[in-house]
């Protein structure tokens, strides 16, 4: 288990670019299943969880090729279905959460699919129903082996229906839309999820020669296609890293700029850190975050305290949420903080209860920060990143911190930001990293 010693109280400055979305990643790549015919994907980030399915992909027979410079081609001419019946399968796909994401794929193309009760991040219930029931509108028949965790489905004659989702899952919807553009007919998704991530799959999509109307929108419909070919796709930019990187100036007190940021698709994230009183000037695509002193919480309009919680597109991602509540600990007022989506979270605030944050842990899904206005620095502990949006919060709090921090189990981190250490420490961060 790796870790990280981090040397705080250092203002970094210069420029950082954004690696490619994590999240737009895991489903684009597994779309490439859907066609015998070469797929490029550009922006591919550099991360353990992307290249584990992409591991996983050549496992399966997928032709796969690093051509440098963060691109690589797949070809899934020649597919090995009998992998998905070996135990290396079942261990290597229960070890990654993005694994659920071939399932779509591999049932619209090939009529089968299987798969082990997929893994990632501590953070609560993480359900698939919306998946199976997408796939069960379909026509798709699963059983689930309870013994083993292990899900099989049919769908041997998917036809297009219409389905009504009972929650905006981007996971769910994008494993639909992967099974449902060869299933005869039209389908109809309403309450689908819009985040760029989706639209960036449904453009790749239709690129390769699929019919989807409405990308953009909670109504997709999709007209079912015979084949599809191949493409070439660039990925956004990771809205998360480019709120994380956010933060981190702001509790840093750095100037830094965020280049090529893709700003039209970060929807309200820029806002929400600017009613935390951080400052930040748009020039094209980049994003500038002057050196900052001190920044305020705004309230409501009536006075009374800032509630911020997450959405469905396009409101607030979860994914940011321990990231701006990290960054509230060291502003001028009072935010209440409300994760709506997971349960289990909130919990990592103990560690900045530790290095002396004013947190008041509500509940599971709630907490409110009082802002220390900088009057009193965090300070340095040893802890534990618990997954990877909590650990690059809390690697955010201890760059800010008075003394050397130690983060174990860095490899939650490693999942979903490349490099964050060398890229951090070419603008000045101090942070070892201190192998096992």
């Amino acid at each position: 288990m790796a870790s990280f010693n981090v040397e705080g109280g250092n203002q970094l400055n210069g420029e950082i670019i954004p690696q490619g979305a994590k999240n737009e990643a895991l489903q684009v790549i597994s779309a490439t299943l859907l066609t015998d015919q070469e797929v490029v994907i550009n922006k591919i980030p550099q991360i353990r969880d992307v290249l584990k399915l992409i591991d996983l992909l050549g496992d399966l027979g997928v032709q796969t090729e690093n051509l440098g410079n963060e691109a690589y081609s797949f070809k899934a001419e020649n597919v090995d279905l009998g992998f998905l019946e070996t135990e290396d399968f079942k261990k290597k796909a229960s070890q990654l959460r993005g694994s659920i994401m071939i399932l779509g794929p591999l049932l619209g193309r090939f009529g089968t699919a299987k798969m082990p009760s997929p893994g990632g991040d501590k953070i609560g219930r993480r359900r698939v129903d919306t998946h199976f029931v997408g796939f069960q509108k379909l026509g798709a028949k699963f059983n689930y082996d309870t013994s083993n965790s292990f899900y099989s489905v049919d769908g041997s004659s998917l036809k297009g229906a219409y389905m009504h989702l009972d929650e905006a899952s981007v996971t769910g919807t994008a494993n639909i839309i992967m099974a449902a553009v060869f299933a005869a007919g039209e389908t109809t998704i309403y309450n689908a999820a819009c985040e760029p991530y989706v639209q960036q799959l449904c453009k790749m999509l239709s690129r390769m020669g699929a019919k989807i109307d409405g990308i953009g929108s909670n109504l997709l419909r999709i007209q079912g296609v015979d084949s599809l070919s191949g493409t070439e796709h660039t990925m956004l930019p990771d809205m998360i890293e480019v709120g994380s990187f956010i933060g981190l100036a702001a509790m840093t007190q750095s100037d830094l700029t965020i280049k090529d940021a893709q700003i039209s698709e970060l929807g309200i994230i820029p806002d929400t850190f600017k009613r935390l009183g951080i400052e930040m000037e748009f020039k094209d695509d980049d994003i500038h975050i002057p050196a900052q002193s001190h920044y305020e919480i705004d309230t409501f309009i009536d006075g009374s305290i800032l509630t911020i919680a997450d959405a469905i597109w396009p409101g607030l991602t979860p994914d940011l949420l321990s990231v701006i509540l990290v960054t509230a600990t060291q502003a001028k007022g009072t935010v209440l903080v409300h994760q709506k989506m997971f349960e289990s979270r909130l919990f990592f605030v103990d560690k900045l209860i530790d290095m002396g944050a004013q947190i008041i842990l509500c509940d599971p899904h709630r907490a409110t920060v009082i802002g220390m206005n900088r009057q009193h620095s965090l300070r340095g502990i040893t802890m534990t990143s618990p997954d990877i949006r909590a650990g690059v919060s809390l690697l955010i709090a201890a760059l800010s911190a008075d003394g050397v921090s130690t983060i174990h189990n860095i490899e939650q981190i490693d999942r979903g930001y490349q490099f964050i250490d060398q890229r951090l420490n070419a603008l000045g961060a101090k942070i070892e990293r201190v192998e096992a």
